[in-house]
């Protein structure tokens, strides 16, 4: 039986890119939330999971089109409030008897400002005070008529039903997007509705690691796991995580598959082995991954390659082992929705990761990602609940591709060692100059570019460089960090003087989106 999470809020995706962002502002507020895909919802299901409240997100579709996402009715007579957002609440008045009206140039996009009818409503509690209200909009329908028993509480330029209530039955909904940062006060609202909802807002991370450990203990029994570790965050937690949950029933298997930083192979054994009573085995697979690699230039291929590699090199050490029937890694929130929507809603897949997509059938055996419903903040204070060590939790991310996905174009020997060499003197910079923790994420970019220099009185032809940093909190939005020139100049001097192969270095300035952090 899975352990019970008390007081939830259910989350119905409807294909927002903003979903998970929704989840993000939920938990802040201390309450735990889930998020489940449209199709998967029915009365009984909402039933079982007993949610306090529920809130249907935005989406991509139309509720005028025969076949767009929808959810049964009898759900809004189930005296849960409810709480729709942009397409959740087209739905919403939609299913209930109200109209909506195909956008025909009344759509709003961006920044808008929603004022008050004057109609009182526990939902925009605090909300008005000076007037209009800063929101983000993004849609082309509107509501065109309300249903019956619901009022108007908000209303913007193009929206006249901006913000719409039942108060008897407890059923909200806003035009706009409260969780994004351009909501100026969405927060204010969400914690209305939390409020609306009688939640106890007493979910933490501390109760969330009990209900985690819990959760292995019950799907693994006393079966043995295997688990991927890179020395990276996430998988330094959920090593730890599992490690608390089942002891020495773990083995953690850590793959040198030659795309790791200057140093890394060492850093990360030691690590573990200086810090944690946990069964390590070292997986030298440097001639496989490289080997694999070879001719590859596309991204995609690059990730789907070394995500089947890995797979590999787990089956090959589990059967060393023993029988085992679990493997653990540390897929991300981010991570699934690169790749895919998290719960199987049709958004759109920006990236594959290597993590993502499951196991083949003849490893016969079941996945365990305990972080796959996590933010990297959020991982970060799981770890500091387990009791891991500052440098280890606070360390930028890496990805599980490694620096294959940092050297665009194909992969070579030599192109990985001017491309460790670069990185370690751009992190020690940041380091030196006391800018590491001010970081999200920090990395060079080997490029498949020569320019033309000039060293001395020769000629050189050698390979362009980028450097990337960002700062982030949960690496779903990112923003270049602003080094000043001198950073920049000096750090640049120091890779053309000290790396051979490199004549050229420039920065990245690419916010996310609409770019991506990594460039692969």
């Amino acid at each position: 039986m899975k352990p019970e999470l008390k007081q939830l809020l259910l989350i119905i995706d409807f294909g927002s890119q903003f979903t998970k962002l929704i989840a993000r502002r939920i938990r802040e507020l201390n309450v735990y939330c889930a998020i489940h895909p449209y199709h998967t919802i029915d009365v009984s299901f909402i039933i079982k999971l007993n949610p306090r409240a529920i809130i249907l997100s935005g989406g991509p579709a139309t509720v005028l089109n025969e076949h767009s996402p929808k959810i049964p009715k009898e759900i809004y007579d189930l005296s849960i409030p409810i709480l729709g957002i942009c397409y959740g609440q087209q739905l919403m008045a939609y299913q209930l008897g109200g109209e909506v009206s195909k956008g025909t140039g009344n759509g709003e996009f961006g920044r808008s400002s929603v004022t008050s009818t004057a109609q009182n409503s526990d939902l925009v509690k605090g909300w008005f005070l000076e007037g209009g209200e800063q929101v983000w909009m993004s849609h082309g329908d509107t509501i065109s008529r309300l249903p019956n028993n619901f009022q108007i509480v908000g209303i913007s330029k193009k929206a006249p039903f901006a913000i719409i209530a039942n108060e008897k039955k407890k059923l909200y909904g806003v035009q706009f997007h409260p969780e994004v940062n351009q909501t100026h006060r969405g927060t204010l609202l969400l914690r209305n509705f939390i409020q609306i909802s009688s939640f106890a807002r007493d979910w933490n991370m501390s109760s969330y690691k009990d209900y985690l450990i819990k959760e292995i203990n019950e799907k693994v029994g006393t079966e043995e796991v295997i688990c991927a570790i890179s020395g990276g965050v996430d998988s330094s937690v959920v090593g730890v995580l599992l490690n608390k949950a089942i002891g020495d029933r773990l083995t953690c298997i850590f793959v040198d598959h030659g795309l790791l930083r200057e140093g890394e192979t060492n850093e990360v054994l030691k690590m573990f082995r200086d810090n944690y009573n946990i069964k390590i085995l070292y997986a030298e697979e440097k001639e496989l991954f490289l080997k694999a690699l070879s001719g590859i230039t596309d991204p995609e291929q690059k990730r789907k390659k070394i995500g089947n590699l890995f797979i590999k090199v787990f089956e090959k050490y589990a059967k060393s082992i023993g029988t085992v029937k679990f493997l653990a890694q540390g897929t991300l929130y981010p991570d699934v929705i690169e790749s895919a929507s998290a719960a199987g809603a049709p958004s759109a897949t920006i990236k594959s990761h290597h993590n993502v997509g499951g196991l083949p059938k003849r490893m016969k055996m079941s996945l365990i990602e305990p972080l796959r419903e996590l933010f990297k903040d959020e991982v970060r204070a799981l770890g500091t609940e387990l009791g891991i060590p500052r440098q280890f939790i606070d360390r930028h991310p890496f990805p599980g591709p490694g620096l294959a996905i940092r050297c665009p174009g194909e992969v070579t020997e030599e192109k990985l060692k001017i491309l460790r060499k670069a990185d370690s003197i751009f992190i020690d910079q940041i380091r030196k100059h006391g800018l590491y923790d001010q970081i999200w994420q920090a990395f060079v970019v080997l490029l498949p570019v020569r320019t033309v220099g000039v060293m001395g009185d020769d000629r050189t032809y050698d390979y362009s460089c980028v450097l990337r940093a960002v700062t982030s909190k949960d690496g779903m939005t990112a923003d270049f960090f602003n080094f000043n020139n001198n950073f920049l100049g000096e750090t640049a001097t120091r890779i053309i003087n000290e790396v051979l192969g490199i004549n050229r270095v420039t920065y990245d300035i690419t916010s996310k989106p609409p770019g991506t952090i990594e460039w692969e």
